[in-house]
């Protein structure tokens, strides 16, 4: 979630207008610092006090600070499975917020290999919101070494065929009213690699889409993150795509029918397991970017993505219709040389 830019925070003596001295926050005793203080800032805030002293630096370091800051920014950090995970992060919940708040850095550099490390699994924990109201909140493990997920399609789905979740958003009956889920609707997808012990979100955090179908009235909100894939191909650049469809009866309120994950790439293509694990892993292991601005930025590259792809479809367009033209000129030339031959015999 992108939190405004926390005030300078300063430790400084001060003097009143009379010439007394003020209290600071050295005065203050630590307990009460810690208790009553540092337990009110959210987790950009507390990262920027821990930059001005040594004593809140150090009270910032408390691992019961960070791990309540991860549940409540994620409360799908509170299972078992997550906590488990993150208790083993190099400086445990402060580890995994500096992994997973700030903007993955899509431009990849470095080592380009094709091997996907020693992984066996990967572990998503995501939570949906609506108007600031938790509706969903799920982990899920996915094991990465199968023949089947490595050579089919990359998907990770987080409901059952026949599960629905049932939400407090209504039925939109406009096309205005289901654009309003652009500014209601929120989502975190967090990717835990826990062999690595690596994270990042891979969400937008505001949709980048909302689309209703024509005849079904279903409602598909799209949230997603623009990736560098390999360089000179197809999937040079490409999308992790989530996906959550809600529907159900046109009065009233709806469900929340499935919630997905998929990479694509710029033919529109889905990637198999192997070629979507070596993506998320270079950015797994990549640098982060800035804290801030995560929904202008996502929607921005959804934006040039989407154009980038269709400036690839109609160059293939182009080339498939001089390719065609050139079969038909050589078949009408074939065919006239061959009247020619029988004509002149």
């Amino acid at each position: 979630m992108a939190y405004p830019s926390p005030p300078p925070i300063s430790t400084a003596s001060t003097t009143a207008d009379d010439g007394r001295p003020t209290a600071t926050l050295s005065d203050i005793h630590s307990d009460i610092l810690e208790t009553h203080i540092l337990t009110r800032l959210n987790g950009r805030t507390l990262a920027s006090a821990a930059c001005t002293s040594t004593q809140l630096r150090t009270l910032a370091s408390r691992e019961s600070l960070w791990t309540n800051i991860c549940h409540s920014t994620w409360p799908s950090t509170a299972l078992p499975r997550v906590r488990d995970v993150i208790s083993t992060f190099r400086n445990g919940s402060r580890s995994f917020f500096s992994d997973s708040f700030p903007l993955a850095d899509t431009a990849i550099s470095g080592n380009q290999s094709s091997n996907h490390g020693n992984s066996s699994e990967l572990i998503s924990a995501v939570d949906i919101y609506y108007k600031n109201k938790l509706i969903f909140s799920k982990v899920v493990e996915t094991e990465t070494v199968s023949g089947w997920f490595i050579c089919s399609p990359f998907r990770i789905d987080l409901l059952d065929p026949k599960d629905t979740v049932a939400t407090q958003i209504p039925h939109p009956h406009t096309d205005d009213t289901c654009l309003d889920l652009e500014d209601d609707l929120a989502l975190s997808w967090i990717v835990i690699d826990p062999i690595e012990r690596r994270s990042m979100d891979i969400s937008s955090h505001r949709p980048v889409s909302v689309q209703r179908h024509w005849l079904s009235g279903e409602v598909q909100v799209r949230f997603a993150t623009v990736l560098t894939g390999e360089k000179g191909s197809a999937s040079e650049f490409v999308q992790c795509g989530i996906v959550v469809t809600c529907g159900g009866s046109t009065e009233g309120e709806m469900c929340v029918m499935e919630v997905s994950l998929q990479v694509e790439d710029m033919d529109g293509m889905h990637l198999n397991g192997r070629d979507s694990l070596v993506i998320l892993r270079r950015v797994l292991e990549g640098k982060r970017g800035k804290t801030g601005r995560r929904e202008e930025e996502g929607k921005r590259k959804f934006l040039e993505f989407q154009e980038r792809k269709t400036e690839r479809r109609e160059r293939r367009l182009r080339t498939e219709g001089a390719l065609d033209m050139m079969c038909v000129a050589f078949g009408v030339l074939g065919f006239t040389s061959f009247g020619l031959y029988l004509f002149c015999r």
